[in-house]
């Protein structure tokens, strides 16, 4: 089935260049099936390149599903054009009086400020509310991992002595055959890219969150809130097989304290390939998503 993205966004004709399935919002109109409606909310500063990675995985699916891109109101962003953002985004205003059935929340780069300190805190926590009640299943990435959890149920995050920064093993943490893991191996790997982490002693205090995968590495990766209304991943799932090489380039470039990824590079040699481990993961937990939590389509939330 395919994927349907706002008119005219960049990463349409990149994708069919790839043989991704991905039709203009123009399109749909001839469709006689309702698509799923997913909100991106993209906190990254690099906008173009997150939404391209979500549509990838979001593509792979068999069900239809449409894509709405979703901004901050209270955040300029400085590395996306401001054309790009008021042509493909929509705010929360645009959308706080509709129902959806799934809603995606990037990582962002200031996971070390305090919560409270970010410029667009007081918003975003108003998204994180309205989700509960408008929204059937949502994916909080990465720093906005951290982010609900500390919201919703306090629990803090730590600064780590060196950044997470590589391709992890990682286990499930009971073997129960949830949905969200269905053909999981016993072993995958994630990619991660943080300062910061959340702790398995602070999310086994409470009652209302599950602990369903994490790695001896690279700690705590899935969380569970009410029965799938809420999944917190602390890892990246979607990034594409050079985000890393770009992130470990970048910090070398800017003189900051960088490894080189750990597990990515064949030889760990950052003048050899990359060694693409995560991907067949990567769309299993998406479609299992869409499948098993976002789908069947209700009217209700």
């Amino acid at each position: 089935m395919p994927l349907y993205i706002p008119n005219k966004l960049p990463a349409i004709e990149l994708l069919k260049k790839e043989g991704i399935t991905v039709l203009s919002n123009t399109e749909k109109a001839s469709s006689e099936i309702r698509p799923l409606r997913i909100l991106l909310l993209n906190l990254m500063p690099t906008k173009i390149t997150t939404e391209t990675d979500f549509i990838r995985l979001l593509a792979g699916t068999t069900l239809p599903v449409e894509l709405i891109l979703l901004r901050m109101a209270t955040h300029t962003s400085k590395n996306t054009p401001a054309e790009h953002l008021n042509e493909f985004y929509k705010t929360f205003e645009d959308i706080r009086f509709s129902d959806y059935d799934g809603m995606i929340i990037t990582g962002a780069p200031v996971e070390l400020l305090a919560f409270e300190e970010v410029s667009y805190w007081k918003e975003l926590v108003e998204i994180f509310d309205w989700a509960k009640e408008h929204v059937k299943s949502t994916l909080y990435i990465c720093w906005a991992a951290q982010a609900g959890l500390y919201y919703f149920h306090g629990i803090p995050k730590y600064p780590l002595k060196n950044k997470m920064f590589g391709i992890f093993p990682h286990q499930l943490v009971n073997r129960k055959e949830l949905p969200l893991f269905r053909g999981f191996d016993d072993t995958f790997f994630v990619p991660h890219s943080r300062h910061t982490e959340v702790r398995e002693s602070d999310v086994r205090k409470v009652p209302e969150l599950t602990l369903l995968s994490e790695s001896e590495q690279a700690g705590v990766y899935i969380v569970m809130s009410r029965e799938g209304r809420e999944f917190y991943i602390t890892g990246h799932s979607e990034y594409s097989p050079e985000a890393l090489h770009n992130e470990y380039i970048r910090d070398l470039n800017k003189g900051l304290p960088i490894n080189v990824p750990y597990n990515y590079y064949y030889n760990d040699d950052p003048k050899g390939n990359i060694c693409v481990r995560w991907k067949s993961h990567a769309h299993l937990l998406f479609n299992n998503w869409l499948n098993h939590y976002v789908y069947p389509i209700k009217t209700s939330y």
